[in-house]
């Protein structure tokens, strides 16, 4: 309210004794009052609207994660056990689906070269300018095989460089050689430790100012193949070598991930001749237990709707979306979740003992179940895994079809309709409270020369009956 307007209102029943500026505001109200009570009963139903749907979206959505983290992570997960756990632990990657029973024979670990190189008196003795290369490849039979597709390393070493510097600036190179020195019976080693697999191992090649001594401070000192070893090779690089279900199988380290299921091993000893057996856990039991959550679930999803989603008095009684939702739970229970089962084997949710009742809920046949695991035990188990197929897929194809946004004929899309309607109130209560505010300061403006003309009126009165006062008086 601008200060004109202000001093008005101040002003306002000065000489009518009527207040003037409540007047105006009342006035102001009752015009728009039918059509602000009008918008703001609609948004109270498009909120109401707005809620409902969005708990069922978000019921659903819920469930789908839920069911998702069981199986990836909870109980539902595949759990493979080793007979041997000296020679190799096992796991499934999230999501895997590994299942059955696997042979496995280890016959060689993967290891990494290990060399303690020539000694010298002390780790702060200078090991002579010049460049240390370190070319990578294969050590086996006393011969080396470089692997050029491996970057060699190339180490500078300074004229005052000790044995210790150069340790540091093998660990600086960032390559897969690390170095370290030892100070023994025999003197500073420099040691070097490559990466696990055949081909890391590695060869030292000294070239420089300093080179062709052959002693200590010259740096052609450290040279190392192994067609020279004299005893600095402690250890060869190699690769694993083991059996999985009698396949020949090799790994450049002790992890095996090329397994069927997502399963993986670590390899952490030799057990050749005499086989371990990967095995998994019987998860019947998990699973008669997830089918009673999951039932429960689902009837909490479906009392949701019945209630909000009833013709008469229900907030989605007609919503597109709503009835999308309710034509998808009835067909719930009979969809093919494994389409590609083998004959005879579970495909549906209905084979997993789920069933649809006529008054909508869901119920669970026990019996049905039980038979199902008992019979086809690995098929049962396939169908609870987060890949393409399953009971989390289906549910989730379902709670991102119900989500959609983009789809009029889905809860999301509902949501999104709704959604712009209430927005659509909310600007035009702002535009009408702005059409309030303009009528009362038009009303006050008028309400004041008015006011103002009956002061004048009321003064012009008083002057009068004074006059006349004056003159009776004089009569007398």
């Amino acid at each position: 309210m601008d200060s004109s307007t202000t001093s008005i209102v101040s002003a306002l029943g000065a000489g009518s004794g009527v207040d003037m500026a409540k007047l105006a505001s009342d006035l102001a109200a009752a015009r728009f009052a039918p059509k602000i009570a009008q918008l703001e009963n609609r948004a109270e139903t498009l909120d109401l609207r707005i809620s409902s749907a969005a708990t069922l979206k978000s019921s659903l959505n819920e469930l789908a994660s839920a069911l998702g983290e069981r199986i990836r992570t909870g109980d539902l997960a595949p759990k493979p056990t080793s007979s041997d756990p000296a020679v190799a632990t096992a796991k499934v990657a999230s999501g895997g689906t590994a299942s059955g029973s696997y042979a496995l024979e280890v016959t060689q670990l993967a290891k990494a070269q290990t060399l303690a190189l020539a000694p010298y008196g002390a780790a702060t003795d200078p090991v002579g300018e010049g460049t240390l290369t370190i070319r990578f490849g294969s050590t086996a039979g006393g011969t080396f095989a470089e692997d050029t597709a491996q970057t060699a390393l190339s180490i500078n070493v300074g004229a005052g460089d000790t044995l210790n510097d150069v340790a540091n600036a093998i660990n600086l190179a960032g390559g897969s050689v690390t170095a370290y020195v030892v100070e023994g019976e025999a003197g500073a080693q420099l040691v070097m430790k490559g990466a696990e697999g055949q081909n890391n191992g590695f060869v030292v090649e000294g070239t420089g100012a300093s080179a062709g001594g052959g002693a200590p401070g010259s740096i052609d000192y450290l040279n190392w193949t192994p067609g020279t070893d004299s005893g600095q090779l402690k250890q060869a690089s190699a690769d694993a070598l083991y059996t999985f279900d009698g396949v020949q199988m090799r790994s450049p380290t002790n992890s095996a991930t090329n397994l069927p299921g997502g399963l993986s091993l670590t390899l952490t000893g030799v057990n050749a001749g005499n086989p371990a057996t990967i095995t998994f856990a019987d998860r019947s039991t998990q699973i008669e237990s997830m089918m009673v959550d999951f039932t429960a679930a689902l009837n909490d999803i479906a009392g949701q709707l019945a209630q909000t989603a009833a013709p008469l008095g229900g907030e989605l009684g007609n919503d597109p979306g709503a009835r999308a939702l309710k034509r998808d739970l009835s067909a719930f229970a009979g969809l093919v979740v494994m389409p590609n089962a083998a004959p005879g084997e579970p495909s549906r949710l209905s084979d997993l003992g789920l069933t649809r009742e006529r008054d909508g809920t869901f119920r669970l046949d026990v019996a049905r179940l039980k038979t199902t695991i008992s019979d086809a035990p690995e098929a049962t188990a396939a169908m609870f895994t987060t890949g393409l197929y399953g009971v989390f897929s289906t549910l989730d194809n379902l709670a991102r079809r119900t989500s959609s946004a983009t789809d009029p004929g889905r809860i999301g899309g509902s949501i999104k309709r709704y959604t712009r309607q209430r927005e659509a109130i909310t600007e035009s209560l702002t535009k009408i409270g702005e059409q309030q505010d303009r009528l009362r300061e038009q009303m006050t403006k008028t309400f004041a020369a008015s006011d103002a003309r009956v002061a004048q009126s009321q003064s012009t009165l008083s002057f009068l009956k004074s006059q006349i006062a004056v003159w009776n008086a004089a009569k007398d």
